[in-house]
């Protein structure tokens, strides 16, 4: 962002990375997915790099408001500063954050998560796409909490899925019925408590029980949390879990 502002030029629109996609290794494999779709139908963009830190919403779950808005507001002013208006991330927590918390602080932006944009752009004819891989088989989207209850999305993920000829199986536990991942609330990053078990357990079962060979998720805390309760069931050989952007970004033509 800085070298195009250096160039006096404003791009369509700023891609949020997130901690995730910039510093875990899996999460990686899908910024760079959702950037080459970008690039593939040829979207001005721009990341904010060594200026983007993070949105403070671990901070704010956690209960630290403070720290939370020394955040915000940091992010904020450089977003500003750029004259930023639109922004496109592939975290539903960064989605959640930057869409409905930012605004009672000064940052007024239109925000965007990937499968939403990948949806238009398959709407709009600009993302055309094979199978491939993918063409009939059984996949199950995991709704993601702030994609899914906290914002209303549930169509655009599965949409893009279905765009692919596969066949979509939905878990007993789905859309508004669907059941956190067990990441959620800053838990991600503690102990879980003493329980009876453990979510992301609980819901890798649920996945399973659909037959699916696929697990499809929009959200690198989902991705970490299917990935672990696979495992936990010993069918990481068998079973896949993927971001629809990994799904899209393979048959991309």
């Amino acid at each position: 962002m800085a070298e195009l502002a250096a160039q006096g030029k404003v791009p369509d629109v700023v891609f949020w990375v997130g901690c995730a996609g910039s510093f875990d290794d899996r999460a990686k494999r899908v910024t760079k997915e959702i950037a080459r779709i970008l690039q593939h139908v040829q979207l001005n963009f721009a990341i904010l790099g060594e200026e983007e830190s993070c949105t403070g919403d671990p901070a704010k779950r956690a209960g630290n408001e403070f720290l939370f808005q020394m955040m915000a507001f940091q992010n904020i002013q450089i977003l500003n500063g750029y004259g930023v208006k639109k922004l496109v991330t592939g975290c539903p927590h960064c989605f959640n954050t930057l869409k409905n918390e930012y605004p009672d602080l000064g940052g007024h932006f239109e925000v965007m998560h990937h499968s939403t944009l990948i949806q238009e752009l398959i709407n709009e004819g600009k993302l055309r796409f094979e199978g491939g891989a993918f063409k009939g088989k059984k996949i199950t989207f995991h709704d993601s909490c702030y994609l899914g209850r906290a914002n209303g999305i549930y169509e655009a993920p599965r949409a893009a899925l279905l765009a692919l000829d596969a066949d979509l199986a939905e878990m007993k536990k789905s859309k508004t019925h669907g059941l956190c991942c067990g990441a959620g609330g800053a838990q991600m990053f503690k102990e879980a408590e003493k329980g009876q078990g453990e979510v992301n357990h609980l819901r890798a079962v649920q996945a399973l029980e659909t037959g699916a060979e696929i697990i499809a998720v929009a959200c690198p805390f989902c991705h970490t949390m299917m990935s672990d309760g696979v495992k936990h069931h010993n069918r990481e050989s068998e079973i896949r879990v993927l971001d629809v952007a990994e799904i899209i970004g393979h048959g991309l033509q």
